[in-house]
């Protein structure tokens, strides 16, 4: 079975190498027991060698789970019919009263109005993924507390105070988690905050993946720090490859030592608006992301990060 990296296709001729709908290389697809496996860990650098099993290095284990993470909204209220019973009392009350079957059907007849007016406004708010430009955001805040992985050879993982601590295992790896499909950040705004707590040097760095597939490394982009020396750098991968978008680049929106510093992609009509700290740093085009892809983190070379406040808002 081989896949092509750029649409995912799948072909069953063997002696098939370029994709039918866009030309690209295949390569040969590994079956995966779990649809979305949420680790991997990848060697940097990276391997030259096509057939070479995907995620690891000759004699280096490589790690799969899936984190539990979810997120769930509630369904708006039904609105309540008890007003019915009340006028129908109120309107008895009043013809017995001697105030005239005129006055209580004019009276009914507000009430009715204004539940009407009610239930309308009520509607039209709670519809927030309208492409109006007066529509409310809605955001998904993704618990990270369900992305601690158990025991394995790739990376390390702890929640603590707020936080997920995660780090590969050696230096000259990195560790990657994804997330569920339900995590789509595609036209959203993806950002997380991220701290390099041991304020240690990292020539991979760290950071936020979007439009991810939700198999590890398979196709994204990677949004990546190093604080120490204040650069970023994005990156995107095809499988057995992490490919430079944009190379180390010096930036004085990124705060250094232990700070907390803040990556955000804002993703509109294939173009993606990267920011640290709420300063714009520059813009991409989509050309190479999954689509329908989902958001993810990503720390190397054993650097201990500290990630928090990872959300999609859209």
């Amino acid at each position: 079975m081989k896949i092509c990296p750029r649409c995912q296709k799948t072909y069953s001729d063997d002696n098939l190498n370029f994709c039918l709908e866009d030309g690209a290389t295949l390569t040969q697809a590994k079956a995966v027991d779990n649809p979305i496996p949420a680790t991997v860990m990848f060697s940097q650098p990276r391997p030259t060698d096509p057939n070479q099993p995907f995620g690891s290095q000759p004699g280096e284990p490589s790690g799969w789970s899936a984190p539990p993470n979810q997120f769930s909204m509630s369904p708006p209220p039904k609105p309540s019919k008890t007003w019915l019973w009340v006028v129908g009392i109120l309107g008895g009350v009043i013809l017995l009263c001697g105030g005239g079957l005129t006055g209580f059907v004019f009276w009914a007849a507000s009430l009715e109005n204004d539940n009407r007016g009610t239930n309308a406004d009520y509607s039209s708010n709670s519809v927030q993924k309208s492409p109006s430009p007066n529509a409310k955001t809605t955001t998904q805040k993704i618990d990270l507390s369900k992305w601690v992985q158990g025991d394995n050879d790739s990376g390390v993982t702890e929640y603590k105070n707020g936080e997920l601590l995660m780090g590969s295992k050696k230096k000259g790896y990195y560790y990657v988690l994804t997330s569920p499909a339900i995590h789509k950040t595609e036209n959203a705004t993806t950002k997380v905050t991220v701290k390099n707590v041991n304020q240690d040097d990292t020539s991979l760095g760290f950071g936020l993946l979007i439009h991810s597939n939700p198999t590890p490394l398979m196709q994204d982009y990677a949004f990546l720090i190093d604080s120490e020396n204040k650069k970023y750098r994005v990156v995107r991968h095809t499988p057995g490859d992490e490919i430079e978008v944009d190379g180390w680049t010096r930036s004085s929106a990124i705060k250094d030592g232990a700070q907390e510093n803040v990556l955000e992609v804002r993703d509109q009509n294939k173009k993606m608006n990267f920011y640290i700290n709420g300063e714009f740093i520059e813009a991409f085009d989509n050309d190479e992301g999954y689509s329908g892809g989902v958001t993810g983190i990503y720390s190397g070379d054993a650097v201990r990060i500290a990630f928090s406040n990872l959300e999609i808002s859209k």
